[in-house]
């Protein structure tokens, strides 16, 4: 059978292109890594190149293997010894080879992430740097930026003290590896595109080699990844370029989208190959994609289509709390596994990790295997196991476990040298570490005095709190949310300790713990004699509960639950989006930005092109903020998708009543509604608490304010002539006294006065 069977006339076209630079547009589902690999096999084939004339450049070690598999399989030839991997493990390959000119030792090692960190660590200690200033988490994401621009210390503007500090610590960090003879993962890239650029006799070499680059997933590639495949192109070889401008979603991680643009101005022209049909989607899917990516400027351009007919339409469901939602998902996964479908073809996509954690709780209740893809569960996250560690010694300061894992985190100048002697006085006196604070001596005692005392501390302050501002002061207080705001990624984590507070909330709220005395160490029942544990070390062993076996095993048929980031390059039969908010998704860091809202929608996009049969959509009229309940506007990717193509589960107008048991909202009306999607009201006695920028705690009655001839409630949609549309959050006052705040999504959160703002009902 010929290599070129079954192609369609686009996929034959990219395959066969004569022997010039081209970019290929692949839409998803398109068949990309078939025409790669197709591509790589014809050439060699029809003796074009040898099979060592060819490099092909990949983003992950799995797409690499995947690609030499498929070769193996479509020609009788000895893949290994190709130059097909990643950016990362060809520069290694190369610099390997030239260790010399590259100013290496034979035997140079590469630091892990986590490896550089540890030697960042070590120079500021050695410099005598104060690492609360110049943390070292920030320090290497400076390094890393800069070198990924293709930038050395020498070449970094140092625009004031604090940057000229930190571009000084740069080169004493370039130099410290110099000596240990190591290199980082950015490092491998730059020192490669150093060698090639200063050497021409290595640079001719292989740019004489290397007829044919090819390179996957182009939309991702930097800066400094750019210019290294144009160094390497630069003896006439031929660059053929694959990848997507709107799948381009790793902006955080330094992708450059612009890469593309600049590609095909400088070298494709007229040779760009447009791959559109989709083989993975039914019609309704990709209408609503094509629509929907149409919304961002500056695109390459293409429209996906498919032959397997429209399918079935996108289902919408509105939830009055993210509890509700998370319910509803159960009991749609239960009807498509009663269906026949399997669990592992259904996906649950979220924007943010922390959105997790109301879907973990709501499958471990209903007893559904899960698996948390490219992650970890909510509960086993880094930073909710440090808080949940302080909250564990704030019940009980004998635990050892949860002592050891946070006493020196953050950071409080408790050494290794210390521990070992507080263990030591732990065991001759057969007490526990805290009980031995005491007699440690030195330094190194006086600081894990004060660690005793900021648990000791916590617990007095807290005693009369309710259970979710107790974590709520535990994580402010013990310093974990100001160590995270220094770290390059520190904002998801934050999210997850907010997140935790929400849990908090929602367990009290479920297991009667709401009005209780969190500080009290047990409560009785006396009329059944039972003492029940504080609301504290029941939310604790709650939390255990959850982090131990509900989580699928290994091989077993499972829900998969990701973030949208996480889900690119997957597929599944069923996809749930969830959280479809202003704020939420698009995120609320993005929406100022026309960038970082065109980088938002290409995510939607990536999301809704996961499907292939079903697609549910979904979001929530009010979802759980630091403990409290906030009300949403539903996010504007909603209205960019075409209604022909979305089947509303909720009714438009008129909605039924609904229950949410578990946000405490009771059974609540929700009232008449508009096409744009209104927000009702709460129930009777449910509190409003404001968004995030901090408005307190307020009752409003069912009646809501009268001005000027027309009512105002809160939940209502509204509309302003410069704010656009928004939903009342809040009402204060009476008659022409009245004040409104409004949450118009990306502009925030107005407050408004009523006898003179221009607001008209939607």
């Amino acid at each position: 059978m010929s290599l070129l069977d079954n192609l369609n006339a686009p996929q034959h076209a990219a395959v066969t292109i004569e022997p010039r630079h081209a970019l290929v547009l692949a839409g998803a589902g398109s068949g990309k890594t078939r025409v790669l690999t197709t591509r790589m096999a014809w050439l060699i084939q029809t003796g074009q190149v040898s099979p060592h004339g060819l490099m092909a450049v990949t983003f992950t070690n799995k797409a690499a293997r995947e690609m030499l598999t498929r070769i193996s399989a479509l020609l009788p030839i000895n893949t290994r010894g190709m130059w097909i991997g990643t950016f990362h493990g060809l520069c290694n390959r190369m610099l390997r080879a030239h260790y010399r000119d590259a100013g290496l030792p034979q035997t140079f090692q590469i630091l892990d992430t986590a490896d550089q960190l540890s030697a960042i660590k070590r120079l500021l200690k050695g410099a005598g740097v104060d690492d609360e200033k110049y943390p070292p988490r920030q320090l290497q994401h400076f390094i890393n930026a800069a070198k990924e621009e293709g930038l050395r210390h020498t070449e970094v503007e140092a625009y004031d003290s604090f940057n000229r500090q930190m571009v000084e610590l740069y080169g004493m960090y370039d130099a410290q590896c110099q000596r240990e003879g190591v290199v980082d993962f950015p490092e491998l890239l730059l020192r490669c595109y150093e060698l090639l650029t200063h050497n021409a006799p290595i640079r001719e070499h292989y740019q004489h080699r290397f007829r044919h680059i090819l390179v996957d997933e182009f939309q991702d590639t930097n800066r400094l990844q750019y210019r290294w495949l144009k160094l390497l192109a630069g003896g006439g070889a031929a660059l053929f370029a694959v990848g997507d401008d709107d799948q381009s979603i790793y902006a955080f991680r330094g992708a450059n989208v612009g890469n593309m643009a600049e590609f095909e101005r400088e070298y494709a022209h007229e040779r760009v190959i447009r791959l559109e049909q989709n083989y993975r989607s039914h019609g309704h899917i990709l209408d609503a994609a094509n629509t929907l990516i149409r919304n961002n400027s500056g695109r390459l351009g293409k429209n996906l289509w498919t032959d397997q007919g429209h399918g079935e339409p996108i289902r919408v469901y509105e939830a009055l709390s993210d509890a509700q939602e998370a319910q509803w998902v159960i009991e749609e996964i239960r009807s498509l596994v009663g269906e026949g479908r399997l669990r592992r073809e259904i996906a649950i996509l979220y924007r943010s990790n922390a959105q997790s954690r109301v879907l973990e709780h709501a499958l471990f209740s209903s007893g559904i295997p899960y698996k948390v893809y490219g992650g970890l569960r909510f509960f086993e996250r880094q930073e909710v196991k440090h808080a949940l560690a302080y909250l564990r010694l704030m019940e009980n300061p004998h635990d050892d476990t949860a002592w050891m894992r946070v006493v020196n985190f953050p950071a409080r100048g408790i050494g290794a040298r210390t521990l070992e002697q507080q263990a030591d006085i732990a065991r001759l006196h057969n007490c526990s570490l805290y009980a031995a604070v005491s007699q440690v001596p030195g330094r190194g005692g006086n600081n894990l005095a004060q660690f005793a005392g900021l648990i000791d501390r916590m617990r007095f302050e807290t005693q009369n709190l309710p259970l979710h501002e107790i974590v709520d002061h535990v994580i402010e207080a013990s310093g974990l949310i100001q160590h995270y705001l220094q770290e390059k990624e520190g904002a998801e984590r934050i999210e997850n300790l907010r997140e935790l507070v929400n849990a908090a909330a929602a367990f009290a709220a479920e297991d009667g713990y709401g009005l209780a005395d969190a500080g009290a160490l047990a409560q009785t029942l006396p009329e059944a004699g039972v003492e029940l544990p504080s609301p504290l070390a029941a939310f604790l062993s709650h939390a255990a509960l959850e982090a131990g076996d509900n989580q699928a095993s290994e091989g077993q048929d499972a829900v998969q639950l990701m973030t949208v980031h996480a889900a690119k390059g997957l597929e599944f039969e069923a996809v749930f989006i969830t959280g479809l908010e202003e704020g939420l998704f698009p995120h609320e860091n993005s929406v100022l930005e026309q960038s970082g809202l065109e980088e938002e929608r290409r995510l939607m996009y990536v999301a809704v092109t996961r499907a292939r049969e079903r697609l549910y959509l979904s979001f929530s009229q009010t979802r759980m903020l630091h403990g409290q309940t906030r009300y949403n506007m539903r996010s504007r990717f909603l209205s960019e998708v075409p209604e022909e193509s979305l089947k509303w589960l909720t009714p438009r107008n008129g909605r039924a009543k609904a229950v949410d048991t578990a946000g405490g909202w009771g059974r609540a009306a929700w009232g008449e509604d508009s096409e744009r999607g209104g927000f009702s009201r709460p129930a009777k006695d449910a509190p409003y608490v404001g968004s995030s920028e901090g408005y307190s705690s307020r009752r409003t009655s069912d009646a809501g304010v009268e001005v000027n001839g027309r009512t105002f409630k809160v939940g209502q949609s509204v509309a302003h002539p410069k704010f656009g549309e928004g939903v009342i959050v809040s009402l204060m006052g009476s008659g022409q006294d009245a004040q409104v705040q409004v949450n118009f999504g990306g502009v925030g959160t107005k407050t408004l006065a009523l006898a003179m703002a221009k607001l008209d009902p939607v």
